[in-house]
């Protein structure tokens, strides 16, 4: 839609906010080092972006999701846009942007072992803002997501909502290492400010290195210190550490033939959330249901190529 619908809007399970992008995928001969080139093998265009990952992880799952973005007034909106709404995602607060605003997009280059090289470009992501619409959407919510990848003043306005009472628990991905965001996503301050506030963190071990200079059970000692009292730490094939209540859990990644892992990360923090924060399930389960989750994931290519139903994690763990 354009931009805000002044009508009344029925607020989902699960808000998610910021990035819903194009993905431009590249499987290459190999990854090019520094003044070094590559081969095309194949290339494809899909639809990504943390906030639009999450929240269709959560759909397939079966929960009630929308999503609070911005698009560009391009051909790749308009490609975007429907794939949300064929996937039943809420778009009432998704806006368009201004003339010749780009739609945000990554350039995923994948060689054949499966390690990737993600490029970030266009204006839309960065461009977004919320108004009290927005504010009134998200409040209504069951849950919040959001992740470093929206833009400071977005960050920093949902970290003073949540401190004033305003937004039910709010889930927070660090996404990417810092010098990735600067100039587009949550400034260090605004990071350090979120922590006592979430009600769940996430990271993966690059950002977490980048931002704590620590990674593992230091890191996580790190963040209880700071006040988050639930995290999860993904580590890829080394499976994932929870934080919880002071206690830390090991979760162990499951063996899978894996096509593509481009999205891994955000078919775990759906999982995840589902389990841990609206089934209340123990960390333990929720945290073995989230690895199911994001291994199932990966049978497909793309960064939503496999994400799974409910029943088909509950047969695969079974």
């Amino acid at each position: 839609m354009t931009d805000a619908d002044s009508s009344a809007v029925s607020a989902p399970t699960v808000a998610t906010v910021g990035s819903a992008v194009v993905d431009r995928l590249y499987a290459l001969s190999n990854l090019p080092e520094p003044d070094g080139g590559a081969f095309v093998r194949d290339e494809a265009t899909a639809v990504g972006g943390v906030a639009a990952n999450v929240a269709s992880g959560l759909t397939r799952l079966g929960s009630d999701t929308g999503i609070v973005a911005r698009l560009g007034d391009d051909e790749d909106a308009r490609r975007v846009l429907r794939d949300l709404e064929d996937r039943g995602i809420d778009t009432e607060r998704v806006r368009r942007g201004c003339e010749d605003e780009r739609t945000s997009y990554t350039m995923v280059l994948r060689n054949d072992d499966g390690e990737r090289m993600i490029v970030a470009g266009g204006e839309s992501v960065v461009n977004l803002r919320l108004d009290e619409e927005d504010f009134a959407y998200l409040s209504d919510a069951d849950t919040v997501f959001a992740s470093a990848y929206a833009p400071d003043p977005v960050a920093s306005a949902l970290v003073e909502a949540k401190e004033a009472g305003d937004l039910p628990p709010l889930v927070f991905d660090l996404a990417g290492p810092l010098e990735e965001l600067e100039n587009r996503g949550a400034r260090p301050e605004t990071i350090d400010a979120m922590l006592p506030v979430c009600d769940l963190f996430l990271a993966s071990e690059v950002p977490i290195q980048s931002y704590l200079g620590a990674s593992g059970r230091e890191a996580l000692s790190e963040l209880h210190s700071r006040g988050v009292q639930r995290a999860a730490l993904t580590r890829g094939e080394d499976g994932a550490l929870l934080l919880a209540d002071g206690e830390v859990i090991d979760v162990p990644a499951f063996e899978i033939d894996a096509t593509d892992t481009t999205g891994a990360g955000d078919a775990f923090t759906a999982g995840l959330l589902d389990a841990w924060l609206l089934e209340g399930k123990s960390p333990e389960t929720a945290g073995l249901f989230a690895a199911a989750t994001a291994a199932l994931n990966c049978r497909n290519e793309g960064a939503r190529g496999g994400l799974p139903t409910r029943e088909e994690v509950e047969q695969f763990l079974e």
